[in-house]
């Protein structure tokens, strides 16, 4: 065995793009990959329940190249509080023929990559291909995450973000402004929906944040903070408006609320859900139709996106 690696933040950026990210991503929805269902286990906090997530993954393809990974992730909403970040993670990464370990990555950057390239690959079926506005609800890791890997896609260049926190905005849109985009600070929900092509959302919000009311013939909704049931980033009335997409069936029908609820309610059936990105990616379902449908993706997050994140760097330190 090889000596093990540790491999952190940078050194995944230095190995990662979004264009090969998403390309991965897409090429793994078609792999043989064995998913167990996700462990999730709350942890009762004074400050309200934190989570601790185990997600674990192999290929199945029967080589020696196969790899197996486990994703162990604590979100403890708290910590904003405290200044620091509300998800943290390692990915342990091993070999599927021997079970040998190979590498532990930093589990919170890779999730930011990998979460972020999810909703660009669903983009790509679901956005309209002119799509040059983006509106960013929510100004945590993630944010930047999604405007670069929306514009790996989309000819991203307008920028608007929204956070209940204005200077957690401003300072998100400052970064952004120093890697080329027109990035500026929305001074409401519905100033950042208004006129975007694209409505991402990144928060752990238990209310709705898009209001389908606000919502315009075209627009792409792409909802990726929630991971419970009683969390909520848009209303039904954009569910009722919006063709529905999902990361996968099994989990988001089982985990997201922004799509257990309509489903109990009746705002939404399982038959209304158009597709998942298995279906997409092995072509068992179209994306949109004409340049007027407006669209909305729901990810609670795959271990399969960790498995191909993490393989794509380990085939990179490989490589050297």
């Amino acid at each position: 065995m090889g000596e093990l690696r540790f491999v952190g933040a940078a050194e995944i950026a230095a190995r990662l793009t979004f264009p090969a990210l998403v390309e991965a991503l897409e090429a793994a929805f078609r792999r043989p990959i064995v998913v167990p269902v996700r462990h999730h286990h709350g942890i009762e906090r004074p400050e309200g329940e934190a989570a601790l997530l185990l997600m674990p993954a192999w290929t199945a393809g029967g080589g020696e190249d196969d790899v197996l990974g486990t994703k162990l992730v604590t979100v403890f909403p708290g910590n904003g509080a405290r200044g620091l970040d509300s998800v943290n993670g390692l990915y342990v990464l091993n070999s599927a023929a021997t079970g040998q370990p190979l590498a532990v990555l930093d589990g919170r950057a890779l999730t930011l990559w990998r979460t972020a390239a999810a909703s660009a690959l669903a983009a790509r079926w679901l956005a309209r291909p002119d799509a040059t506005r983006l509106a960013i609800l929510g100004a945590g890791a993630l944010a930047p995450y999604l405007a670069r890997a929306h514009a790996s896609v989309r000819p991203i260049t307008q920028v608007r973000i929204w956070n209940r926190t204005p200077a957690r905005a401003e300072a998100v849109a400052t970064l952004l402004r120093g890697e080329g985009f027109d990035a500026a600070v929305a001074a409401s929900r519905a100033e950042a929906v208004a006129g975007a092509d694209i409505v991402s959302c990144c928060t752990l919000s238990a209310e709705p944040l898009v209001e389908g009311r606000w919502l315009a013939p075209g627009q792409h909704v792409d909802l990726v903070g929630g991971f419970t049931p009683t969390m909520r980033e848009a209303d039904d009335e954009a569910i009722r408006r919006a063709r529905v997409y999902v990361d996968t069936r099994g989990g988001a029908f089982k985990e997201a609320g922004d799509i257990v609820v309509p489903l109990a309610t009746g705002v939404l059936t399982p038959e209304a859900v158009q597709g998942d990105l298995f279906e997409l990616a092995g072509g068992r379902a179209r994306g949109r139709g004409t340049p007027d449908e407006i669209t909305l993706f729901k990810s609670v997050g795959s271990a399969i996106e960790d498995l191909a994140a993490a393989e794509l760097v380990w085939r990179g330190l490989k490589e050297g």
